[in-house]
């Protein structure tokens, strides 16, 4: 039962940056970086729910930290500078308040799981 949920998740994933890229999200050089980042932990991903061996688990060991830098320096201070937005101070704060908890639900999955694979 509980791969079936990882399965969902990582449809869920995909699809979602499937969308983004439809609807133009990936006009930047970084965020395209991000892309590639994110294409490489989904490998990590499917390798763990499939329970196939894809590289070495040294290499998702320096995946996994790689990726987790990337993401949390992404999320917390590129995106921010990237995005143009008309809002004030509070309304800043408060995105990134959303942007970190969701990152945190919709990330840690992932993280999770890549940290399994790996170690």
């Amino acid at each position: 039962m509980i791969q079936i949920f990882w399965y969902i998740y990582a449809a869920f994933l995909a699809t979602s940056s499937i969308a983004f890229l439809i609807h133009g999200g990936y006009k930047n050089r970084v965020f395209l970086i991000d892309l590639i980042v994110s294409a490489i932990t989904w490998t990590g991903l499917f390798g763990f729910v499939t329970h196939r061996e894809i590289f070495t688990p040294f290499v998702w060991q320096i995946v996994f930290f790689g990726a987790l830098v990337w993401d949390i320096f992404f999320y917390l201070f590129l995106k921010n500078k990237l995005v143009e937005s008309e809002t004030d101070g509070d309304d800043i704060r408060m995105m990134n308040i959303f942007t970190t908890v969701f990152m945190i639900l919709l990330l840690g999955p992932l993280y999770y799981a890549l940290f399994q694979y790996a170690f």
